[in-house]
């Protein structure tokens, strides 16, 4: 019987061995996966710095500047007239934003009631 007893708990140890073993191994899986991930995150935030760094190099307004200059003859850009510029308020409306006409009151609805088509006197077409 203590024989018995004892294979029991061997093969149960065994068990919980390969469990804790298979736990372990799937947890350093994801951790390996979630450096992976942190440095690709690294790596993007670096570029858009470096992106950002880049974009303010190219649109320097001495540099823009120059390249106008030297362009000028192929582009034929010339400065922007003050007239041109025009203030939100300037703006049409959208038409979302345009408010709905006003619901007619019940006498003048009356008084532009059209006639109805019965009461209208049509004459004959001459072919």
């Amino acid at each position: 019987m203590l024989r018995t007893f004892d294979i029991v708990l061997v093969v149960i140890m065994t068990a919980a061995a390969t469990v804790t073993y298979t736990i372990k191994h799937k947890a350093e899986n994801k951790l390996e996966e979630i450096h992976k991930l942190d440095a690709e995150i690294k790596l993007e935030e670096d570029t858009i710095e470096l992106l950002k760094a880049d974009w303010a190099l190219v649109t320097q307004p001495s540099r823009l500047e120059s390249l106008v200059r030297v362009y000028q003859q192929d582009l034929q850009i010339a400065p922007t007239p003050s007239t041109q510029i025009v203030q939100p308020q300037e703006l049409p409306m959208l038409k979302a934003d345009v408010p709905p006409p006003p619901a007619p009151d019940d006498k003048t609805a009356k008084a532009k009631k059209k006639p109805a088509t019965d009461s209208i006197a049509t004459g004959s077409v001459a072919r």
